[in-house]
């Protein structure tokens, strides 16, 4: 196994897809627990900001993966060995794809009323046999939080796709961790919409160039200020290494 990559305090495991996909199918098929987060180089710099955020990526999350290019930059820059991108949205579309094929149910929890239901179809349409176990809105008050939670549990589901945004997904997985009874626990921001065909994703040569984030940000101007992480990160980055010499 790899090292661990420290990119600014938080440590990204050096996964390929492949190996995340099989690692994560195999665990949830034999039951054991796995609390995942995608991390690009905005949910690391949100983890300088947020100590609580940090210590649940250090002491919580069973698999940091390094979604972004910025990420798998990060650490290479810094020494590690991260051989590529672990993309959260094309994660979550290989693993509906493993739950289809192994019979694992599933449970879409998040986006706008009536998202989850259409992601849930359009999965069902690309993989026929995918179980959805059940579906829930991301619009929700604290007093609701315990019946989601026994819906969830009541559903069957094997695994939990949450899509609330970071770092609210990964904090409300944290918090009822003990409670839920799916096998694998995963935040997947906005992949719903992308799903569903409510929000396009940059084509596949500008995910190849590393200019994924230059798209959204065309079509999202709205993203501009969460797009100020990027250069704030790279002088991060920079930094660490400066001091480590």
């Amino acid at each position: 196994m790899k090292e661990t990559a420290n990119i600014l305090g938080v440590a990204v495991h050096p996964y390929t897809m492949d190996e995340a996909v099989a690692k994560l199918t195999k665990d949830t098929l034999a039951a054991r627990r796995n609390f995942v987060v995608t991390a690009n180089a905005e949910i690391i710099m949100m983890a300088q900001q947020d100590a609580a955020y940090k210590r649940l990526l250090l002491d919580e999350a069973d698999l940091v993966l390094p979604d972004g290019a910025g990420t798998v930059w990060a650490g290479n820059y810094l020494g590690y060995s991260i051989p590529e991108r672990v993309a959260g949205y094309d994660l979550y579309l290989r693993l509906l794809k493993e739950a289809a094929d192994e019979k694992i149910p599933v449970y879409f929890f998040g986006g706008k009323p009536g998202i989850a239901e259409e992601a849930a179809e359009e999965g069902r349409r690309r993989w026929p046999g995918l179980s959805v176990a059940g579906c829930r809105n991301g619009y929700f008050s604290p007093e609701e939080e315990p019946g989601i939670v026994e819906d969830i549990n009541r559903s069957g589901a094997a695994m939990l796709f949450a899509a609330l945004g970071a770092p609210k997904q990964e904090k409300w997985l944290c918090r009822y961790a003990q409670s839920l009874a799916p096998y694998l626990l995963m935040g997947i921001g906005g992949s719903f919409d992308v799903l569903a065909g409510k929000v396009q994703r940059a084509p596949k040569w500008m995910q190849d160039a590393r200019l994924e984030w230059f798209y959204r940000l065309v079509k999202q101007p709205s993203r501009f200020g969460r797009m100020l992480a990027l250069p704030k990160f790279v002088m991060a980055v920079r930094r660490e290494k400066s001091e480590k010499k």
